[in-house]
């Protein structure tokens, strides 16, 4: 019989629904590059994915309202970086448990550099997940966020989807129970992928420079005479 207890993130299901997610992501992280990325968690046990790609990686956790890991700071303050920071942004259930998961997404967007990946992953509220989520919290955690309503929000963000994908199992299972893994129609989390759009380049107007024609009105291989007018 599943119990209750503090840390939902550490249960035996949701262990199991983070490896889904990782394993249906793995295949579109290997291919982010750079120097810098974010790893905003639920948990203070989760690890970044091995990305030889990219260099480094700052690592934040949320603890009673609050950043803890690489640095701190208050859960309801910006992040403490600047614009276009990381070029891989990745938020592991962490909206489930900030106060304000829209302007933490908003956040997550300001600080991702244009090129970036953001991904997302979190527990579906439709799903048989949820309600074994909100009776193992006693109604602690934050709502559910719906994958959709958060693909909409990216796009008007200037993001482009890239994956939008239920994932897991269909009920609240241990590591030993048998069933599908991955990806599932019917799975109890979700794992959501977006780019951010590279900024706009406008070209310079080439304005043409007189050429000096030489005393012999001769003009060198190449030149072209309509240059001079």
């Amino acid at each position: 019989m599943l119990q209750r207890d503090c840390d939902i993130y550490a249960s035996a299901p949701l262990r199991r629904l983070l490896d889904d997610q990782t394993r249906v992501m793995a295949t579109d992280l290997q291919r982010c590059f750079g120097t810098h990325g974010l790893l905003l968690s639920a948990t203070v046990n989760d690890a970044p994915p091995a990305l030889p790609l990219l260099g480094n990686w700052t690592r934040l956790w949320v603890s009673n309202h609050r950043y803890r890991g690489d640095l701190r700071a208050t859960a309801d303050e910006p992040l403490p970086f600047i614009d276009d920071a990381f070029e891989l942004v990745l938020l592991r259930h962490a909206l489930e448990v900030v106060a304000a998961p829209t302007a933490v997404l908003a956040e997550a967007v300001r600080v991702l550099a244009p090129g970036g990946v953001l991904v997302v992953t979190g527990v579906h509220p439709l799903s048989g997940w949820a309600p074994w989520f909100w009776w193992r919290t006693r109604g602690r955690q934050r709502a559910l966020q719906v994958p959709l309503r958060l693909s909409h929000g990216l796009q008007q963000a200037g993001l482009e989807i890239e994956r939008a994908q239920r994932v897991g199992q269909t009920w609240p299972v241990g590591t030993a129970t048998p069933g599908p893994t991955g990806a599932n129609v019917w799975g109890g989390g979700y794992v959501l992928i977006a780019r951010k759009r590279r900024r706009m380049v406008t070209p310079l107007r080439i304005k043409p420079v007189p050429v000096r024609v030489p005393a012999n009105s001769r003009l060198s291989p190449g030149t072209r005479r309509s240059s001079t007018l």
